[in-house]
């Protein structure tokens, strides 16, 4: 069973930055496409970037092009998300997501809060 342990979130200001820390572990970890989702009170969750396995190919929600940066470790186990210039929109439950695609598996962490808040 795959467990993911999310960490960095807290308070920041606007235009302040944070990285946050996803913690793979029962499983290889470079079996994974990597993900962090966030989300806020009655929306959907939405996904805010992406990473191969390899770490060759990222993605990005348009939102936060040139702002945060997905990043991982395979030495690790661990995907990082940088955060640069936040927003008060920013502010949501940010989720650390490993999808097995062959197997069409995925595994969810806990969440770690993000507020930007002056």
């Amino acid at each position: 069973q795959v467990q993911l342990v999310e960490s960095g979130g807290g308070l920041v200001q606007p235009g302040g930055s944070l990285r946050l820390s996803c913690v793979c572990s029962g499983d290889t970890f470079s079996n994974y496409v990597m993900s962090w989702y966030r989300q806020t009170p009655g929306k959907e969750r939405e996904l805010v970037a992406k990473i191969s396995d390899t770490g060759g190919v990222r993605n990005y929600a348009d939102s936060v092009k040139g702002r945060f940066t997905i990043s991982r470790d395979n030495a690790k186990n661990t995907v990082y998300l940088q955060m640069n210039s936040l927003k008060p929109e920013d502010s949501a439950v940010y989720y650390c997501n490993a999808d097995r695609v062959i197997l069409r598996i995925q595994y969810w962490g806990q969440g770690t809060q993000v507020t930007v808040s002056s």
